[in-house]
């Protein structure tokens, strides 16, 4: 029986592949098996994928013929046997012994996902983050945590790689990916956790994944027309969360990160392509638009002065009818 599934999508990382792979080869175990989708990759990544199908014990090897992080993510999941699931980027890496007791601590718990805080590295830096929840070890009902909406809370910490999760999240149709989504995939994706899954725990003591940051083809370095998908991704998020049974309770929070998000792109508009900046702003303006007016008044308010000034100048730009749809 197949206790843990890890599934990796590679996509052009032949830099990075051997480091994610060999720190597999320190967490081998007879109920484990690696699930290495390779994503359409052009350069050396299938060759080394193809090499470790062979010497990796439990290594499981897909070939996809159409690319995107999230419908490779659900390609592994379809091809997974384990009682519990977790990811793992082609480019980032885990420490000797990792997935072992990620898989202890969530059957000790017995919740349906638990979250782990994770390591940032950014060339030779390394920086903690955090899940944004203080009670460690302590099952709960992950809806109880969504809120405060003015605070982070575990929805603004969307990595999927960072937690681990039992099969019948797949059987209740909560952990496969938006796979119209190029990026913010993620964001409906752990709101829908959310507000759908009974109980969760944050993983107390367990640190092993390491992210590394400023990887050159990676789309959040990449300053094209495809990190605008941040927006479908939050329309996404706002039209679930208005249909939830509290949907009074959680749209301001859905709502204030939506302009939160914004307003960060806003500030870091000069990396993308001129074309591309001028879309954003057209499509914020009308994202802006399509929120509910009296919730977004109140998520300005309780924004800082220079963000929100930002939104509302954004707010009364005139856009056609056809970007508010």
């Amino acid at each position: 029986m197949v206790k843990l599934s890890v599934i990796l999508p590679f996509f052009n990382v032949q830099r990075y592949a051997p480091e994610a792979l060999k720190s597999l080869h320190a967490n081998t175990r007879d109920d484990f098996e690696f699930i290495l989708v390779d994503d359409c990759s052009t350069d050396g990544t299938r060759e080394i994928l193809e090499r470790a199908a062979h010497d990796l014990p439990g290594a499981v090897h897909i070939r996809r013929t159409e690319s995107g992080v999230s419908a490779a993510r659900n390609t592994g999941i379809d091809a997974a046997r384990g009682e519990y699931l977790t990811f793992l980027d082609g480019d980032d890496w885990v420490a000797p012994g990792y997935f072992g007791q990620l898989l202890a601590g969530i059957e000790k718990l017995g919740c349906d996902f638990m979250r782990t805080d994770h390591v940032r590295c950014t060339g030779s830096e390394r920086v903690i983050h955090r899940v944004p929840y203080g009670p460690r070890d302590t099952v709960i009902s992950p809806r109880d945590v969504i809120l405060p909406g003015n605070r982070s809370t575990p929805v603004d910490y969307p990595y999927s790689w960072a937690g681990i999760y039992h099969r019948r999240l797949v059987d209740r149709g909560l952990l496969h990916f938006p796979e119209h989504l190029h990026t913010a995939e993620d964001r409906p994706w752990i709101w829908r956790l959310h507000r759908e899954a009974e109980s969760f725990a944050v993983s107390g003591r367990l640190l092993g994944i390491f992210y590394r940051r400023g990887v050159t083809s990676s789309l959040t370095q990449i300053g094209d027309v495809r990190q605008l998908d941040f927006i479908p991704a939050f329309d996404q998020v706002i039209a679930e969360t208005m249909q939830d049974r509290e949907a009074d309770r959680y749209l301001p929070k859905a709502v204030r990160t939506y302009c939160a998000i914004i307003a960060h792109h806003l500030n870091t508009i000069e990396k993308f392509e001129p074309a591309v900046a001028r879309k954003l702003r057209i499509m914020s303006a009308a994202a802006l638009k399509r929120l509910p007016q009296d919730i977004l008044d109140d998520a300005l308010d309780s924004m800082d002065w220079e963000r929100a000034s930002r939104l509302r100048r954004l707010r009364r730009r005139p856009v056609t009818e056809a970007a508010t749809a």
